[in-house]
């Protein structure tokens, strides 16, 4: 038996930016896999105004590995983009998605990202099918998304409007009006992606129960120990360091201590904004190079060679899945104190963590200095990605979830099309 599945988010690959577009990619993917047909709608209009270089010139309606995409567009995409924002709800592509709700017949409708593709708006569309979202980022809680206040600090209580204007934002007044909340309660199930995520909503006003659903990557090819990926690509020991060169992303921490490590480098793979400022900082610092953009198959083999894998974040990540992506490869990570990197650092014994610039400085001196103990957290982290974050261990938990609400609704025949059955 399959189900009908229908993702709804304002990114996908390849109009997308982070990590959740994967991961929405990913567990489209998986449950094709297991027989399930998938729709994915999702709006270029917001990333056309957002990105900044080419354009990737792709079918408006193509197949993604057995994945239906269909990519929304309109002629105006500033005001698409802007009415959606200001307003909550799908004012352009409304009756293209209300189009596609009505022939598709889905049995379940997941909300993901939807800031920008209909907002809160959305969550009224889905007719009788079985609903669920996907909390990827703080939006509920947040106009930007990243609990990150005035751009310069953790959130710790809201300040909204001014954090708006502070981001030059149009402040979101139906954010005021418990409009969301009202919406949010006609989902069937809605998930986090961490526990510390899910606390976090709670903390925030959110009152929805929430459950708890990590991200995953492909099934290993081996049970016992990642492949080989070709040659070192440094001919020096080196931490690295993968994701969007922000300032939320904490480098700022990291590359002064390179300095007084001068028998190891930090290679760092990525751009962004931050970028200028963080090479700056490393002038002077031959030990420390910038590598630009990786490419997906390349990434895998600097992580592998890497001592271990730096994840300095200073923001609430949702999850952080370049954790994972290092275990993936037998890479140990030092991640900070913060967040939901404590939870799988504990979770996997594939890492160490750190507060403070001393406690880095000493936690790769240890990893550098000492193999053995290199190779016990390399060896925990790989089994933990096999047991815990694999696509075969987690797809069947997504399905578990949706099935448990189709049975809180009495919906017998959608809770039988949801029960997990192996691929034989």
């Amino acid at each position: 038996m399959s189900a009908r599945f229908l993702m709804l988010t304002t990114f996908y690959p390849p109009h997308s930016f982070g990590g959740d577009a994967i991961g929405i990619q990913r567990l489209s993917r998986g449950l094709v896999k297991l027989g399930h047909h998938v729709t994915v709608v999702h709006d270029t209009d917001a990333y056309r105004v957002l990105h900044q270089g080419t354009w990737p010139d792709v079918p408006s309606h193509d197949s993604d590995e057995g994945v239906e995409v269909i990519r929304l567009a309109s002629r105006a995409p500033m005001a698409s983009t802007l009415l959606t924002q200001q307003l909550g709800r799908p004012v352009v592509n409304g009756r293209a998605i209300a189009k596609i709700i009505a022939e598709g017949k889905y049995d379940v409708v997941n909300f993901h990202n939807v800031s920008l593709i209909g907002g809160p708006g959305l969550f009224a569309m889905a007719g009788d099918a079985l609903t669920a979202y996907m909390a990827h980022e703080h939006w509920l809680v947040c106009p930007m998304h990243v609990l990150w206040r005035h751009g310069r600090e953790l959130c710790t209580e809201r300040e909204c409007f001014k954090c708006s204007l502070s981001y030059r934002r149009p402040p979101q007044w139906w954010r005021y009006t418990g409009y969301l909340e009202r919406e949010l309660e006609r989902v069937d199930t809605v998930i986090a992606m961490s526990r510390f995520s899910r606390d976090k909503h709670r903390e925030f006003g959110i009152k929805r129960d929430m459950e708890v659903l990590p991200y995953f990557l492909p099934d290993p090819v081996s049970e016992e120990v990642p492949p080989v990926v070709g040659e070192s690509p440094n001919p020096r020991p080196y931490f690295f360091f993968a994701g969007r060169l922000e300032r939320i992303k904490g480098l700022d921490d990291v590359i002064p201590v390179f300095r007084d490590l001068p028998g190891v480098d930090l290679l760092v793979a990525g751009d962004g904004t931050h970028a200028p400022v963080l090479r700056g900082l490393a002038e002077g610092a031959p030990n420390v190079k910038f590598l630009g953009r990786i490419s997906p198959d390349e990434l895998s083999r600097y992580y592998q060679h890497a001592t271990a894998l730096v994840v300095p974040s200073e923001c609430y990540e949702t999850f952080g899945i370049v954790l994972i992506e290092s275990f993936r490869q037998g890479t140990p990570v030092i991640a900070r104190r913060l967040g939901p990197f404590p939870e799988i650092v504990e979770a996997s014994g594939g890492g160490e963590l750190f507060s403070t610039r001393d406690e880095l400085r000493a936690a790769m001196t240890r990893l550098s200095s000492d193999p053995g103990h290199r190779a016990r957290l390399s060896h925990n982290g790989y089994r933990a990605y096999v047991s815990r974050w694999s696509e075969r261990v987690v797809v069947p938990q997504y399905l578990e979830l949706l099935r448990q609400a189709a049975a809180r609704k009495g919906d017998r025949r959608r809770e039988d099309l949801l029960t997990h059955q192996e691929v034989v």
